[in-house]
């Protein structure tokens, strides 16, 4: 007996792990080896390719393709058609499986709509990306990116609001009242 659900018009690949609680809506594609948390919710049209990992509570809007190579930790937010690459270099006439790069993305990360991570960039956790921006380099932890390519703007705190540091590099969520400090371009949660 599963324990998750998936719309009829589904494809779920045998060899699959799904979690307890995670959805899977309609028209999407759930490829072999691929492992998939509990109370995720994959949205619409959405591929998930072999060997990705996605942790628990993921989010998947419609139209996002994981690729191989890629991996979400826990609370994850992926937004609609926002998409990930594997190949540095495509070409259709040349077989580059053996070149797939990794991307990870670290707990609680929000990826904006029609955002697009160039595969072999990590994006740290909590981080920030904005609608439509393009990411060519690894992302900070708690790191605000906007843009193509994108740039960092500022710090956002655990609960997705903008953080604003103070002489001292400390900062307070102003919806949580959680503190953080920024020391040597990093930030951690006090």
């Amino acid at each position: 007996m599963k324990d998750y659900f998936a719309h009829e018009s589904a494809y779920v690949d045998e060899g699959c792990e799904i979690g307890a609680g995670t959805k899977i809506w309609h028209f999407s594609h759930i490829m072999p080896n691929c492992k998939i948390g509990e109370r995720c919710n994959i949205g619409q049209n959405v591929v998930v390719s072999p060997q990705v990992v996605l942790g628990n509570n993921v989010k998947v809007q419609n139209n996002v393709s994981i690729y191989t190579g890629v991996s979400c930790d826990d609370d994850v937010f992926l937004g609609p058609s926002m998409v990930f690459t594997n190949v540095i270099n495509p070409r259709s006439a040349v077989n580059r499986k053996s070149e797939y790069a990794k991307t990870h993305v670290g707990k609680g990360a929000s990826i904006g709509a029609n955002a697009t991570i160039v595969c072999g960039h990590n994006i740290g956790a909590f981080a920030f990306i904005g609608a439509g921006a393009v990411i060519t380099k690894n992302v900070p932890a708690y790191a605000l990116m906007v843009g193509n390519p994108a740039r960092q703007m500022g710090w956002m705190s655990e609960f997705g609001s903008k953080l604003v540091f103070n002489e001292q590099g400390e900062a307070e969520c102003q919806e949580t009242g959680d503190r953080y400090l920024l020391s040597n371009k990093e930030v951690t949660k006090l």
